[in-house]
């Protein structure tokens, strides 16, 4: 297990990894505000050229509004007299919005192994995710194990075997085509079984405008509430940053059809930049477990708020 020094070590480079990748190219998230205001003076066109920043930033229509009227409510006290100003109550604005997220994953002590269910699209970095999140519960000393639940996509059950030798963790696994609630249901009792702390269950990659596979997924979530009434204990959505508002789609859809407890937001160093990660909090409000900005395993980190905000929000100073 890691000691106090390195986890801050290793936070304090991701968090440098973390401003360093998502300010690369331009958005507003790299945008040095001073060019917004080049004499100084915040007024309602300075306002209005950051709002259509912040929803080409894939913000979304919705939280920028919230953002802007903040905003404007500040300019109308006068509080927004320079730069300096305008970036502190756009920080404040952010983390408004975000604080209410950031809640870490807590591995409550169960009748049996405590179940995540693991849910997203094809593409979304799911089964890496959970490659990454067995190497930290292991590190945190957890027993883990891992579901083979994505029966239909060929490589999927390759992949986590992969993971579970890297991490020696056992992985349950059935033929390709199985029932994915059967091998679900199966790898609950081995995990009962061998006295396991945390059971990670893969499922295939859902579009979730295939309401058939959504309605499967809610089949393994009830026959995995067979043998435990509360599981699973958490179901994670896996979400593409880059995927832009559709990503929104997305989490609505999945939130809708099986009740989300947590979001883990992938390829962060992708084009769109972390803005839907501010419309995805103030749409759902769902916890935001784990943020990742590339493939090694130190690369996904729990979600801080306001080290997120400092990310977005650093200037050409910081960035250098």
């Amino acid at each position: 297990m890691f000691g106090k020094k390195e986890k801050a070590e290793k936070r304090e480079g991701f968090i440098k990894r973390l401003r360093a990748r998502i300010n690369r190219g331009d958005s507003w998230l790299t945008y040095d505000l001073a060019n917004l205001a080049p004499g100084g003076k915040i007024d309602e066109d300075v306002l209005e050229e950051l709002e259509t920043l912040l929803v080409m930033a894939d913000v979304g229509v919705e939280t920028t509004e919230r953002i802007i009227s903040d905003l404007q409510k500040s300019l109308a006290r006068k509080e927004l007299k320079d730069v300096e100003a305008l970036q502190s109550s756009l920080r404040k604005s952010l983390c408004d919005i975000l604080a209410p997220v950031e809640a870490p994953l807590s591995v409550r002590q169960t009748d049996g192994p405590f179940v995540i269910l693991m849910v997203g699209v094809n593409g979304a970095g799911k089964t890496t995710t959970i490659g990454k999140l067995a190497r930290r519960l292991k590190d945190e000393g957890y027993s883990v194990m891992l579901a083979a639940g994505d029966t239909f996509r060929a490589a999927a059950v390759e992949q986590l075997q992969a993971w579970g030798e890297r991490n020696d963790v056992p992985v349950i696994a059935q033929q390709s085509g199985a029932d994915p609630a059967a091998v679900i249901f199966d790898a609950w009792d081995a995990a009962r079984a061998r006295d396991i702390d945390v059971l990670l269950a893969d499922t295939a990659g859902r579009l979730q405008s295939q309401s058939g596979l959504m309605d499967e997924l809610a089949k393994v979530k009830r026959i995995v509430a067979r043998r435990d009434e509360a599981a699973p204990h958490e179901v994670m959505l896996v979400l593409d940053a880059s995927q832009g508002q559709n990503a929104l789609v997305q989490a609505e859809k999945f939130h809708e059809a099986l009740g989300l407890t947590g979001i883990t937001v992938t390829k962060l160093d992708g084009s769109a930049k972390g803005g839907i990660l501010l419309a995805i909090a103030n749409k759902l409000k769902v916890p935001v477990r784990f943020i990742g900005i590339g493939e090694a395993a130190e690369d996904m980190q729990p979600f801080a708020a306001e080290d997120f905000v400092d990310a977005l929000l650093a200037s050409g100073e910081q960035k250098k």
